[in-house]
């Protein structure tokens, strides 16, 4: 089950999988097995850092802060490229935060992007994209050993990068907002 949550100004979801939470950390921290096969760079190892590419559309250079196995992976982003946004410093410096909890037998993934709030223009394609790893790619190689990441330059796509390239070619309504006018949360 994947639940989303508009109310906080960060991107955040959930979802539940029949494994324990070691299981899901180990999983996490394969990022290429659930991303992105173009990660190169350590993934496992607190002060590591990758780099994630997807085609000439993302990539950024990403630094694991906190791994405590079985209850939580987090990364901070320090570098970062879109080529459909404006204002390049969108993800930098934001953090990306997976809270792994057990929770009626399974494990509970709580997935926070802090920083990704629904005023920037990747908003849109940024939490429909992390939909589609979180509701997909990462719960199947949690609980069948095979994702659906984004393969390398000369592969096929998953099926989520559809949405997102339909989002990407339409203006975001987000970014059409002036400034000192945005309406939400807190």
């Amino acid at each position: 089950m994947m639940q989303a949550d508009r109310s906080s100004q960060n991107y955040t979801t959930s979802f539940t999988v029949d494994r324990t939470p070691q299981e899901v950390f180990e999983a996490i921290t394969d990022v290429r097995g659930w991303w992105s096969q173009e990660i190169e760079g350590v993934t496992d190892q607190v002060g590591g850092e990758f780099d994630h590419r997807f085609k000439d559309v993302h990539r950024c250079r990403i630094r694991v802060t906190e791994l405590v196995p079985g209850r939580k992976v987090a990364w901070r982003v320090l570098e970062n490229y879109f080529n459909f946004i404006e204002d390049q410093t969108e993800w930098k410096d934001t953090e990306i935060v997976f809270d792994i909890s057990e929770k009626d037998g399974g494990t509970e993934v709580l997935f926070t992007h802090v920083g990704l709030v629904p005023q920037y223009e990747c908003y849109d394609v940024c939490s429909n994209a992390w939909a589609g790893y979180l509701s997909g790619s990462l719960p199947s190689l949690i609980t069948t050993g095979k994702g659906q990441p984004n393969p390398k330059e000369d592969g096929d796509a998953p099926a989520h990068q559809d949405t997102a390239t339909a989002l990407r070619t339409k203006p975001s309504p987000q970014a059409a907002t002036p400034v000192g006018t945005e309406s939400g949360g807190a």
